[in-house]
């Protein structure tokens, strides 16, 4: 029979003989494993992390410098199979601290041969680096063990020569010399960095006080704009509200005269009713009334008018017979006065110019008679003249001009009578 074992992840089992002389062997972490009684071998190995303090103690830098240094290093074994066999064939069977005291002796050999190939400025200002370089040079030889450095680290670098505390001041004295310059420059740069300033912030102020007043004028702009929007929105709804105002009273008037028109009808309707009221009122009172006196008088003016018809008639049959009385006697005097007047164009035909003269001078009475007829009506005619009076010069001259006019006005020629030419010819 056997027994059933079990172990931790950080213990590693190692079950080792079997039957008929086996040498199989199992490694086991973080689990179980059957061991038989009497034939099988069962040890345990620890895998928890060996912190390894690493003292190197006046060992000789490449510049001869003697130094004290201490390293921290965190080791454990490896959990691959293999490794782990490597492991426990070197390190099964002993304790934590023996397997710390191979590892150190490992890592401190390591530790001095680095440190006689460095200077102590590259030791104490590189820490970093040298724990690398230790770590790296060691960890091929650890490994082949089954060992893993998980890291090292320098804890401690110190001299019992003063070297560091000289190269100390020296690099302090260095410092403060690179302090004080650099505070000067610092304080230099300062002053020009503060003058950038405030340049920087006087061309800023500038620009945001050109910035504030383009705004201060873009925003005025845009309010004189908006007020201008406004005001003209304002007009149009002030424009619109009167036009609406307008269109709503032209309705009230629309309905007031359609109102009056309905009105108007009714009161003509009325007034129609009325007439016709009073037409047939009037008809009754005085048309009818009328027509019959109308139509008395009309056959009184009927028979008044047949009457004088008849009397118009009568009286037109006296006018035409006296007038054709009248006519009668007219033609029998025309035809009397034509044969006279016949008569008396045939002597006159016979005698010539002799009867035409004789008319003249017969004529002539009755022309001076009606030419002087406006004298008959003056009192007194005075003539005023004086020595060299130019009337008797006029009279004679009319005479002298009388036979022209009436040869103009009848054609017949008054200077061909002897008298008359005589006369005239003695005003000449």
């Amino acid at each position: 029979m056997g027994n059933c074992h079990t172990v931790g992840p950080n213990e590693a089992l190692v079950v080792s003989g079997g039957c008929c002389g086996s040498d199989y062997k199992q490694y086991v972490f973080g689990g179980w494993a059957w061991a038989w009684w009497c034939i099988s071998d069962t040890q345990r190995l620890s895998l928890e992390v060996m912190t390894i303090l690493c003292r190197c103690e006046n060992i000789e830098t490449s510049e001869g410098v003697p130094l004290f240094v201490t390293g921290v290093a965190q080791v454990k074994i490896m959990t691959e199979k293999e490794l782990l066999a490597v492991a426990c064939e070197q390190f099964l069977g002993k304790s934590v601290q023996d397997i710390k005291n191979v590892v150190l002796q490992t890592l401190e050999g390591h530790l001095r041969s680095i440190l006689g190939t460095l200077t102590v400025e590259q030791i104490y200002q590189d820490r970093d680096q040298f724990a690398k370089l230790v770590r790296e040079v060691a960890a091929p030889d650890v490994g082949r063990m089954g060992i893993e450095i998980l890291s090292f680290t320098i804890k401690d670098v110190y001299d019992k020569v003063d070297y560091l505390s000289s190269l100390g001041k020296t690099q302090t004295a260095v410092v403060q010399r690179d302090a004080d310059i650099g505070v000067a420059e610092a304080e230099r740069d300062a002053g020009i960095r503060e003058a950038e300033c405030k340049k920087e912030m006087l061309d800023v102020k500038f620009m945001a006080d050109t910035k504030i007043a383009d705004s201060k004028r873009a925003f005025e702009l845009q309010k004189s704009a908006f007020s201008e929007e406004v005001n003209v929105k304002t007009a149009e709804a002030q424009l619109a509200y009167e036009l609406q105002g307008a269109r709503e009273q032209q309705k009230i008037r629309q309905e007031e005269i359609e109102i009056e028109v309905v009105q108007r009808k009714k009161q003509i309707a009325v007034e129609a009713q009325e007439i016709l009221r009073t037409d047939k009122e009037l008809i009754a009172t005085v048309r009818c009334p009328a027509e019959a006196e109308a139509h008395r008088i009309q056959q009184i003016a009927e028979g008044e008018k047949v009457k004088q018809v008849l009397l118009a008639q009568a009286e037109a049959e006296k006018i035409r017979r006296i007038g054709e009385a009248e006519a009668a006697v007219i033609e029998a005097m025309g035809k009397a006065e034509a044969e006279r007047m016949k008569l008396k164009a045939e002597a006159y035909q016979k005698y010539g110019d002799a009867a035409k003269m004789a008319l003249v001078l017969e004529a002539l009475p009755r022309i001076a008679a009606k030419i002087s007829a406006p004298l008959t009506k003056v009192d007194e005619i005075v003539v005023l003249s004086g020595d060299n009076s130019k009337v008797t010069s006029e009279v004679n001259r009319l005479l002298a001009e009388l036979p022209a006019s009436v040869h103009a006005l009848t054609g017949v020629d008054l200077s061909k009578i002897p008298l008359i030419k005589k006369a005239t010819g003695a005003q000449v």
